[in-house]
């Protein structure tokens, strides 16, 4: 399944910055009943390939799993080891995005700038992540972006993002998002990562049908 079909049929990205292998699977589990089609583990959360690589080999015949936080082509190389789909980066780095487009991966980079927007789709990004998107004055930013993007361009804020704040910037113009900390955070239980996730995909498809 493609980028874009995950994205169409959700598009919140999970984000388990900090989640250890031995918990990875049960969290997991959570988001994917709650009807999650991406995950991402950070680079800099504790054994990250181990924890991709389960989640890859558990669920990645139904959802799309990668890393985030990718700073590195040697990431990108043990990303691509595990049989993982998706890298994640945090800026606009043209060559590293360029590597995991080599490799048959999707891409989602970080920018900040029009500049850095233009050059990351550009390399071949399957998406773009506004980040950190709790930096921008105002959501009104992403309609400005909007306006010099491709269209059908997949824009996604990411940090401070909340299900009480969706609606903000979906006005806007963005198309997805990116859930680090209202979704997860480390040390909580798997009974308060359901719940939520199901909050996130409630606030999304009460968005779809306005």
């Amino acid at each position: 399944m493609s980028f874009d079909q995950h994205m169409k049929r959700l598009p919140l990205v999970a984000i388990l910055r900090g989640i250890k292998p031995n918990e990875v699977l049960e969290h997991g589990r959570a988001l994917v009943a709650a009807g999650f089609e991406i995950i991402e583990v950070p680079m800099n959360s504790p054994n990250p390939i181990e924890s991709i690589a389960l989640l890859q080999k558990q669920f990645g015949e139904k959802v799309l799993v990668g890393a985030g936080t990718v700073t590195t082509i040697e990431q990108v190389d043990q990303l691509y080891a595990v049989n993982a789909k998706l890298m994640v980066c945090p800026h606009t780095d043209v060559p590293l995005i360029r590597y995991a487009k080599s490799l048959g991966m999707f891409a989602l980079p970080g920018f900040f700038t029009a500049t850095e927007a233009l050059a990351a789709l550009n390399a071949g990004a399957d998406g773009l992540k506004l980040f950190p998107a709790e930096g921008i004055s105002s959501p009104k930013i992403i309609k400005a972006f909007n306006s010099i993007l491709p269209q059908n361009t997949w824009f996604c804020p990411v940090g401070g993002v909340t299900p009480s704040n969706l609606e903000h910037y979906v006005a806007e113009g963005a198309t997805g998002f990116g859930l680090g900390s209202a979704l997860y955070r480390v040390g909580q239980s798997v009974e308060q990562t359901s719940y939520n996730a199901l909050a996130f995909v409630t606030a999304w498809h009460e968005l779809e049908v306005k």
